[in-house]
């Protein structure tokens, strides 16, 4: 985008992820588990549409957005991408200065739309090997509303409250999801089974 800070990009594909965000930010971002809720990714796991960063996008997730904006992350848009085989992925650029407009994704949207099945393609090939021995997995509707509503950001507790089961039980569906899809903690299989089209 001319004349403009550069825009660096992030392309969360649920499992393999690859940046090119600071190396700190990106180990912050992974031990603070931020993808939970991450709003630009909770969008992707809804909608196809791009959507532009913003106050208002990142009001519930202060925190992260305060501390993504002193790593330089201060603008940004983020376009989702899903193949016919259900695989998604969403490629986020972003970049420190001025907000990026509605007139410059105007101006942009034909080339950041190519770009991001591009960059789907080629991640599709370096991910889909990864996630073969899942393809197959079949997650039970209740399974699939624990791990929508753990991708929401809400805690066993809360789930088993708006669910009206025990947090016990919540766990349990948890675990079995977990084991599913062989991920190492709650917030990757939620990754996965979304990077999967399991949740849609």
């Amino acid at each position: 985008m001319s004349r403009k800070s550069p825009l660096i990009a992030s392309t969360p594909f649920w499992i393999a992820s690859r940046y090119n965000y600071p190396a700190v930010w990106q180990a912050r971002y992974q031990a603070q588990e931020y993808q939970v809720i991450d709003p630009t990714v909770q969008h992707a796991m809804r909608s196809p549409s791009p959507i532009i960063w913003s106050d208002d996008l990142f009001a519930p997730a202060r925190e992260l957005w305060e501390e993504a904006r002193s790593f330089g992350l201060q603008a940004g848009l983020a376009h989702t991408c899903r193949d016919a085989s259900g695989m998604g992925g969403m490629l986020t650029l972003a970049r420190a200065g001025e907000t990026v407009t509605t007139t410059e994704w105007q101006a942009k949207a034909c080339h950041i739309s190519w770009l991001v099945q591009a960059v789907h393609l080629c991640m599709v090939r370096i991910a889909a090997p990864k996630l073969l021995p899942e393809i197959a997995v079949q997650l039970s509707c209740r399974e699939v509303e624990v791990l929508r509503w753990t991708g929401e950001g809400k805690t066993s507790g809360e789930i088993a409250e708006v669910l009206n089961i025990t947090e016990r039980t919540v766990n349990f569906h948890i675990g079995k999801t977990m084991a599913k899809l062989n991920a190492v903690n709650k917030t990757a299989a939620v990754l996965r089974a979304a990077m999967l089209g399991l949740l849609s």
